[in-house]
């Protein structure tokens, strides 16, 4: 028999092949989220530049409201390019709708001689090195990276969890807060990490899991820690680089978009060279009892020593895992966030970044990023786009249909039998676009593949609708009801299938 599936427990997506036997005619197609523009944009009135975050909005069901932490670069902070913030203050937003978007004032922190702000973390280290002053070495504050509101806590003295950076910025250390605002830290090694991070809380296993760079003979690389009380976490395990395929992948894109004037090409490009890509960050989220990656790839296109860091572009790919660490590149590494061509509005014309976990709202999936427009200093590109670095970067939102990672296609007739699974008078669902076609199901005795009685292609009533929730059913009202192990024969014609699923009747 072979391995079998459970749609009792979990949504059955095609992420990967774990789902089907066979496949005739269907095609897979990645589909990128609709871009929604931009929420969080700098505040030119404070000479902000750029806006990020390494994390996603939280909800906190006493305020019933998103909160959202937030880096700001202000025009008198020396910029490092993209990624994880240097030199920048942290703030904080809340929102009713996850949309539109509030700065209430905090009253924390003095800034231009007022309180009057909604600065929510303020490093000491950050402060000085402003000022061009030396960090005292006993400072003990550190830099703001991620949070999380952790409501399963019955200590209210760690509903907020956050890692935080050192000076170096080269290890990530945990940090406990009743409020989001007031940290404590245990006195623990940390997280061995460079510049970008990662943190989520992973359902599926009751942990907390952060992804790391760190270096391999490919460059940058996303390495997994884990931690069962926050405080104490895993040595970091290497889980996904970049290979050969990512290098070609490298050559093309960035001769994609130099060689078509209508995006901003990267402003130093050198062919003669053969750079590697390399694997920059990977936020993840749980989703139907799958892991699903988001890694960021570096792609360079000219000389930026030591670093490779400022001559290139950063585009969002898929990945998926079963287990955290085995991972799997989804529909042959294509895009999933990219860039857009230059129009003088976009933010996204050198590197979209996906914040942390996407959040599942509303029938939808909601991906905040930040897009930025250069990936550099201004003094190395035309004059034209001067302007533009002083107000580079923002925080965005891209809606996805449920369960719209990938689908299924049949552009005329095709055909999918599934693993083998069991029921037991289950009903069968989907979600699928079937508006200009039809969607059949006949089930099948998992070893003989003959169809039940009831239960065939010829006496399923066929769906010809677009619905991410839509119950598949069979003339005389059949119920699905073996003894024996089963498997779905879907047939589509010009059609999309984006999941199956059982649901107890």
């Amino acid at each position: 028999m072979n391995r079998t599936i459970d749609p009792a427990a979990h949504k059955v997506l095609f992420l990967d092949d774990q789902a089907i036997e066979s496949a005739i005619g269907l095609r897979l197609t990645l589909h990128q989220p609709e871009k929604q523009g931009a929420i969080i944009c700098p505040d030119r009135s404070r000479d902000q530049t750029l806006v990020q975050s390494a994390t996603v909005p939280q909800w906190n069901s006493e305020t019933d409201s998103w909160e959202w932490w937030y880096a700001a670069f202000y025009g008198d902070a020396p910029y490092q390019g993209p990624g994880t913030p240097v030199w920048a203050d942290y703030h904080y937003a809340t929102s009713t709708d996850g949309v539109d978007w509030n700065q209430p004032s905090l009253g924390l922190y003095e800034w231009r001689g007022s309180k009057d702000n909604n600065l929510a973390y303020y490093s000491k280290m950050d402060f000085l090195r402003r000022r061009g002053q030396r960090n005292p070495v006993d400072i003990a504050e550190r830099r703001f990276h991620h949070i999380l509101r952790d409501e399963r806590d019955p200590d209210p003295a760690r509903r907020y969890k956050g890692l935080f950076s050192n000076s170096d910025n080269l290890r990530r250390y945990p940090a406990l807060s009743p409020d989001g605002f007031k940290w404590t830290f245990p006195h623990v090694v940390g997280i061995q990490s460079e510049d970008t991070s990662a943190m989520l809380y992973d359902d599926i296993c009751d942990q907390f899991v952060a992804t790391v760079k760190q270096r391999t003979e490919w460059g940058r690389s996303v390495w997994l820690s884990t931690s069962k009380d926050f405080v104490e976490w895993t040595t970091p395990e290497l889980v996904l680089r970049t290979d050969e395929v990512d290098r070609e992948n490298r050559r093309e894109r960035i001769h994609r978009v130099i060689d078509d004037p209508a995006y901003v090409s990267p402003p130093v490009v050198d062919d003669d060279t053969d750079y590697i890509a390399q694997l920059y960050m990977m936020p993840l989220m749980t989703y139907e009892g799958l892991y699903i990656g988001f890694p960021l790839l570096l792609n360079p296109a000219g000389p930026d020593l030591p670093q490779m860091n400022h001559c290139g572009l950063n585009q969002t790919e898929l990945a998926v895992s079963r287990d955290l660490y085995h991972w799997d590149r989804v529909a042959d590494r294509a895009i999933f966030i990219g860039i857009e061509p230059w129009d003088g509005i976009t933010y996204d014309t050198a590197q979209v970044a996906v914040c942390g976990s996407p959040i599942v709202r509303n029938g939808e999936i909601w991906i905040y990023y930040e897009g930025a427009r250069f990936r550099g200093l201004a003094e190395i590109y035309p004059e034209e786009y001067e302007p533009y670095f002083k107000d580079f970067g923002a925080l965005q939102l891209a809606k996805l249909r449920l369960d719209g990672f990938v689908s299924l296609d049949a552009e005329g007739l095709g055909s999918l039998v599934t693993k083998p699974f069991r029921v037991d008078g289950s009903t069968l669902h989907v979600n699928v676009d079937a508006k200009c076609g039809q969607v059949v199901a006949e089930i099948v005795d998992a070893e003989t593949l003959h169809p039940l009685p009831g239960l065939t292609l010829a006496e399923c009533n066929p769906l010809s609708v677009d619905d991410i929730d839509k119950r598949i059913t069979w003339l005389q009202g059949a119920q699905l009801d073996s003894e024996r192990p089963i498997r779905v024969r879907f047939e589509l014609r010009n059609a999309k299938l984006y999941a199956f699923w059982l649901r107890q009747a």
